[in-house]
């Protein structure tokens, strides 16, 4: 938390002495009264679904032992991801769809970038990790304990954040060093890099070579990770005799190949790509469903196909009562 709060109050210093702006205006999506409305409503449902799967998922895992393994302490640490990436956008959002002022302070649109992009960058690296976790599982299943020991987990989540910190501060920094003076009316629901470099009166060309090259690097790095570990699962898949444990390998593995497609799909289709293709009406809503759908899909994908996860939540409606309740009321 000191290292956020250092470099946040560098960019406080950098913003009174480099931007001659004071305040954006968050445009969002539409300026229809009506349509605003409904939007609250379904992006306030699918922020809700978001919080509860996610905090209900760390949740199982906090509370069944049969879940304290480094898999699911990956997908606890996931959920924890994905509950703070959205709370990062959504609820100004929603207050957005509602309010007349639609403004946000050049400190709060700085804050907001620099914990959005933390939280994303983490994510990547994260889902990274998760790949070489259950390569390990699979391939070597007898010494999988001692391999994924405390010693190699908890390294891994931290230099996954240590990580995706020094690619926000980086990427936070470069966007406010430049000349906000031709306008303040961000085409956008909250303050991501392309559209605050579209209204900087600065030349914004190194910002643009740093963003394609630091995501580049970043996404080649996990993807890469991901696919190695991914062939020495499908030799491990091809060795297998047992049709069952084949069936058990591709449905575990299955959840976390579809969660990592969907996210970096998304990222590689919206930074890496040359400027001149940027059209900011699309990519808000390219932006909008990695930042706010997908962290209320990834509890969906990785519980549904889970078996174990799914027998921790009939344990926990047992406990709670609710299945009982269910079944005397036939």
């Amino acid at each position: 938390m000191s290292v956020l709060s250092s470099t946040l109050d560098s960019y406080r210093i950098q913003l009174k002495n480099t931007s001659e702006v004071t305040m954006f205006i968050l445009l969002g999506f539409t300026d229809d009264i009506v349509l605003q409305v409904y939007l609250f409503l379904l992006f306030l449902v699918i922020y809700i679904f978001t919080l509860v799967g996610n905090l209900g998922l760390i949740l199982l895992v906090i509370i069944d032992s049969r879940l304290h393994n480094p898999m699911y302490y990956f997908l606890s640490v996931l959920s924890s991801i994905d509950a703070c990436y959205s709370t990062v956008v959504t609820p100004k959002m929603l207050v957005n769809f509602l309010a007349k002022n639609k403004t946000i302070s050049l400190f709060g649109c700085a804050t907001q970038m620099l914990l959005f992009i933390i939280f994303g960058t983490t994510e990547s690296f994260l889902l990274a990790a998760m790949a070489y976790d259950r390569y390990v599982a699979i391939y070597n299943p007898l010494q999988y304990s001692i391999i994924m020991s405390p010693r190699v987990y908890v390294p891994l989540i931290i230099a996954s954040y240590v990580g995706g910190i020094l690619n926000a501060s980086f990427h936070t920094a470069a966007t406010f060093s430049l000349s906000f003076c031709a306008s303040n009316e961000i085409k956008h629901v909250f303050c991501d890099i392309p559209p605050l470099l579209a209204i900087s009166c600065s030349d914004t060309y190194i910002n643009q070579l740093l963003l394609f090259c630091l995501v580049s690097s970043i996404e080649i790095f996990s993807i890469l990770i991901v696919l190695i570990s991914y062939s020495f699962i499908l030799l491990a898949i091809l060795r297998m005799r047992s049709a069952e444990g084949r069936r058990k390998v591709f449905s575990t593995c299955g959840s976390h190949l579809t969660g990592v497609s969907i996210y970096h799909g998304t990222i590689l289709f919206m930074y890496v790509r040359p400027s001149s293709s940027y059209a900011l009406d699309h990519d808000m809503i390219v932006s909008t469903f990695y930042t706010i759908v997908i962290p209320m899909l990834n509890p969906i994908i990785y519980s549904l196909r889970n078996k174990d996860v799914k027998e921790a939540m009939k344990k926990l409606f047992q406990r709670l009562g609710f299945i009982k309740k269910i079944h005397s009321s036939h």
